[in-house]
């Protein structure tokens, strides 16, 4: 059986959260105990955060490098990055991986292309929703991404960093995003932090939810099944 490799960390929330995903749908779908081996690394959050906002690309590569070499180095047969920003790097790091590395935003598109949506907000730290790396992957399918208002992203990157991150969750904080959300005429929402679905659900609005830990997680157990 093929070992799954998450590379966490940033933050820690979202690291639990993937792995109580793969093995709860391992279980709702199968029904037996036979669950997949899983290796997590958990790296630095502070050193992470300091490479993106100092623009530090080399470095930033390489830190994200030295966890995905301990994972490979554990025996994990592929990778998946349980954060949205890394992303950025994508196509860098799967250069010098040795293993395959399963990309969010290629779950998150198709995920966008089944459910015919064409021009989604994406919600994230100020890091991913001021990079291009959703918008240039997603315009591939024809779809359009847009962000919110310099101000809009300001009060998404505190509430994610001051609280979301740390696990705290307050119906003021899910208010203030739900009303950025409604400020933009689009048909669906990628939620490119993975710390945005512990406070918004698709309950909570009549406008489609992207829950990229969902459909990263979703990909990531298909691929796990097909491999193995």
């Amino acid at each position: 059986m093929k070992k799954i490799g998450i590379l966490g960390g940033m933050s820690y929330e979202s690291t639990i959260k993937y792995y109580d995903l793969i093995l709860q749908n391992y279980y709702n779908s199968y029904n037996d105990y036979n669950y997949p081996e899983i290796l997590i690394y958990s790296l630095n959050f502070q050193k992470v955060i300091d490479y993106e906002l100092g623009n530090d690309k080399p470095k930033y590569i390489e830190y994200l490098m030295s966890g995905i070499n301990s994972l490979q180095n554990g025996g994990a047969d592929f990778i998946i990055m349980a954060a949205n920003s890394p992303h950025a790097v994508y196509e860098d790091l799967i250069q010098l991986a040795k293993v395959p590395i399963l990309s969010i935003v290629k779950a998150t598109a198709e995920k966008a292309q089944r459910e015919n949506l064409s021009k989604l907000l994406l919600l994230g730290i100020k890091f991913t929703m001021q990079s291009s790396f959703y918008q240039d992957f997603f315009a591939k399918s024809d779809i359009q991404v847009i962000t919110p208002s310099e101000p809009e992203q300001d009060t998404i990157n505190q509430i994610i960093f001051d609280e979301l991150v740390i696990g705290k969750f307050t119906e003021e904080s899910k208010r203030k995003l739900l009303n950025i959300i409604n400020n933009y005429e689009v048909d669906g929402v990628i939620l490119g932090c993975t710390e945005l679905p512990l406070i918004l659900q698709q309950k909570d609005t009549n406008i489609k939810l992207l829950d990229t830990v969902e459909v990263h997680v979703e990909a990531a157990l298909k691929y796990y099944l097909i491999q193995s």
